[in-house]
């Protein structure tokens, strides 16, 4: 049986629930209409790059810690594909 927990649990935490005590009455069954629907995404590769930034831009995304390149990244993806439409 699922119970409840007062705090959101660690990536280990949740990787040594079994999955009888998982609660996923919320998440609705994937049928045949979501599959017919589904594109299989890719990942693309990065390449390493020398690029000119601002000095604010770059603290701004340093501060937000661990994993700014991949935000930094996600933002001019994002505004690339802006671009493509």
């Amino acid at each position: 049986m699922s119970q409840r927990y007062d705090k959101e649990l660690s990536p280990e935490e949740l990787a040594a629930l079994a999955d009888e005590d998982i609660d996923t009455s919320d998440i609705p069954e994937l049928d045949d209409s979501f599959w017919s629907k589904a594109e299989l995404i890719e990942r693309e590769g990065t390449e390493q790059v020398t690029l000119r930034i601002k000095k604010s831009v770059l603290q701004f995304y340093r501060s937000s810690g661990k994993g700014y390149q991949t935000r930094m990244n996600a933002v001019l993806e994002s505004y690339a594909r802006s671009l493509k439409k």
